[in-house]
């Protein structure tokens, strides 16, 4: 998906205005998003006010790595390998801005089915990158932490997304099952141990927002998720305590040959 640097300039700021436009419509039009969410229930809705207190945060990070995507030259050295693994995320970051304003317009339209595929698109796309294109972070390149990121938080919230967008669209005022709860505690456990801080925190954050929101549905329910938060934030900090995922004598990180060639620049 290799763009050059002049449509990477253009491109990410174009769909992060898209989604913003569409964030704004969504929670101003009539009905509005909280009110489809609170017509719609199930298993996995979140406490709806967890979902907007992330964005606000998130949103602040997207503004500081699109500043730095744009400040970059890629005609000076010490500049170009920082700007060439921020292009190489702007595709999966503008595709899924694309399908989060998508994924508004059905949801606001109550078309949670047809919504549900702009879900699924951005959250395994979101995920595919980190896992299969995402390089280690470099703790001395503040582009390099920025990509980090945002992309962890966008794929974090991906899941959440998910959960919660499948649930009501297919299983809508239904309880979970035996089989949902021990499917959940499982994938979360297993994704946290594969996770660093960034990732591993957004897992335990959607814990708790479906934990919230299901304490007034399902209160046995809730606080199993609750259960599930905690056991996951003591995987995640064991996990990364016990190896540091970012660049440091004890950590996993090994320098490519361009981080080389820019610490000689």
């Amino acid at each position: 998906m290799g763009i050059s640097y002049s449509t990477a300039k253009w491109m990410a700021p174009t769909s992060f205005l898209i989604d913003f436009a569409a964030q704004q419509y969504g929670m101003l039009s009539t009905p509005n998003m909280k009110t489809i969410h609170d017509r719609n229930l199930s298993f996995f809705s979140p406490q709806p006010f967890f979902i907007a207190g992330f964005f606000f945060p998130q949103q602040l990070f997207q503004l500081a790595w699109l500043y730095r995507l744009y400040k970059l030259d890629p005609k000076k050295p010490g500049e170009r390998g920082e700007l060439d693994q921020m292009v190489d995320f702007v595709p999966y970051y503008s595709l899924g801005n694309i399908c989060i304003a998508t994924w508004m317009v059905f949801w606001n339209s109550e078309r949670l089915d047809i919504s549900n595929i702009f879900v699924i698109i951005n959250s395994l796309t979101q995920l595919y990158y980190i896992t299969a294109k995402l390089p280690s972070m470099n703790t001395n390149s503040t582009s390099s932490i920025l990509t980090h990121v945002v992309s962890k938080t966008f794929a974090g919230i991906g899941v959440l997304d998910l959960l919660h967008n499948g649930s009501v669209a297919f299983a809508k005022d239904q309880p979970a099952t035996t089989m949902v709860k021990a499917l959940t505690g499982v994938g979360f456990g297993l994704a946290s141990a594969a996770s660093d801080w960034i990732f591993g925190g957004c897992l335990v954050y959607d814990l708790v927002a479906l934990a919230v929101g299901q304490s007034a549905l399902d209160g046995g329910w809730a606080k199993l998720l609750g259960a599930y938060a905690v056991g996951s934030a003591a995987i995640v900090g064991a996990k990364n305590l016990a190896r540091p995922p970012y660049n440091g004598p004890e950590s996993g990180y090994s320098k490519t040959a361009m981080d080389d060639m820019q610490d000689r620049v």
